[in-house]
């Protein structure tokens, strides 16, 4: 199904323009083609079909910042239960801030911008002496974790974020890098709703654009790297560590972040998963192997859509968001079930779409691995993950 022309004409007739500085040069180096969005799961009885939009990474030629080329969806994005690993890095991410000096002592205010997928510093934050701001006042701490990126004008989106910061107060911005993404060959971060994609030397860049410096560098694993920023007023007192901030700036610039050519490796990473995903799934059916999936996440969708894959190859996945089962995953019509399905299936296989979850499914389901099954993760290389816990490519 053809994405819906809109009143200018099809979305990718439509000059891209940047969502940060408004340049109009840039150069796109992931075309995903035409998919459903990514946040839209539809119930599992609705035949469709699913509408479907372009899906393209765009890098501006001006700023250097990756972006959705275009995005005609309306979101609807299903709250999503926060992974285990995801609440051990704000943990740990909140006890490094403290470390530094970064949150206010005696206490203080804070504002936090949520994310659609869920998870909050709220709780952490308050057990060390902060409370939340009353709306409309500027905050001692602002934070952001994977917020920023879902607003489509990022000028704009950046611009709210900075008019909560108090005077003297400090914003933390958490990001999943790119440098990761493009290292670890991760396509398939690339969805509906994300609009931009960061590196450090170009959030820092948009930071000091509107008179904030960055202090503070954290890098954590989650994700494969996800990045903390934390920024203050140009001139502001508080401690710093440019040393940290300089060390990931340097080392992501040398990786080639805004590199069309370093980025555009995305495009051939598609192959190492959706293809090598389709034949050993094919394979599995073909030896009447059972197999199920595990997290309907945002990236299983255009993994799942670029490799063809249906409910003939993969007939269910599972996932512990309550907003997800009795759906189904868009464009490929595969049916969401409740976790405790799995183990009551005895399935051969599991194939995991977000290996960060890997150690928490496994202590929540011993039954797949105790039956004899073995789970399988895709990140993006397919790799079987043996009984013991060491893992072999396939």
């Amino acid at each position: 199904m053809d994405a819906a022309p809109s009143a200018l004409g099809h979305p990718r007739d439509i000059p891209v323009r940047c969502r940060w500085c408004r340049a109009d040069q840039g150069t796109v180096v992931l075309d995903l083609g035409d998919q459903p969005a990514a946040d839209h799961f539809p119930p599992v009885d609705d035949p469709g079909p699913d509408p479907v939009h372009p899906l393209r990474m765009w890098l501006c030629g001006g700023c250097g910042l990756a972006q959705l080329a275009e995005d005609p969806t309306t979101p609807e994005e299903p709250r999503g239960a926060e992974p285990a690993a995801m609440v051990a890095q704000a943990k740990d991410a909140v006890a490094r801030v403290l470390a530094a000096g970064l949150l206010p002592a005696g206490g203080g205010s804070i504002t936090e911008f949520g994310s659609p997928h869920g998870g909050s510093w709220l709780d952490l934050l308050g057990a060390a002496g902060l409370t939340e701001a009353t709306p409309g006042t500027p905050a001692d701490v602002v934070v952001d974790c994977f917020g920023l990126m879902h607003a489509a004008d990022q000028a704009a989106g950046l611009a709210e974020r900075v008019e909560a910061v108090a005077e003297d107060g400090v914003l933390l911005l958490q990001f999943h890098t790119l440098a990761a993404i493009v290292a670890d060959g991760s396509w398939n971060s690339l969805r509906h709703g994300h609009f931009a994609y960061y590196s450090v030397p170009v959030l820092e860049r948009m930071l000091d654009a509107v008179g904030f410096e960055v202090v503070h560098a954290f890098l954590f694993d989650l994700y494969g790297g996800t990045v903390l920023l934390a920024a203050r007023r140009r001139g502001a007192p508080g401690p710093a560590d440019p040393v940290s901030v300089g060390s990931m700036r340097d080392r992501e610039v040398s990786a080639g972040v805004t590199d069309p050519a370093v980025v555009g490796r995305l495009e051939e990473a598609t192959r190492a998963s959706a293809d090598a995903l389709r034949e050993r799934l094919t394979e599995l059916r073909d030896r009447g192997r059972s197999v199920l999936g595990y997290a309907a996440a945002s990236r299983a969708v255009p993994l799942l859509n670029r490799a063809g894959i249906g409910a003939d190859l993969l007939p269910a996945v599972a996932d512990g968001s309550p907003g997800k089962q009795g759906r189904r995953v868009p464009g490929v019509g595969v049916p969401i079930i409740a976790v405790d399905e799995v183990e009551e299936r005895h399935p051969d296989e599991v194939v995991l779409f977000v290996t960060d979850l890997l150690d928490e499914v496994r202590g929540r389901l011993p039954g797949v691995e105790a039956g004899g099954g073995q789970w399988v993760v895709v990140d993006p290389v397919v790799r079987v993950v043996t009984p013991l816990g060491g893992s072999a490519s396939v």
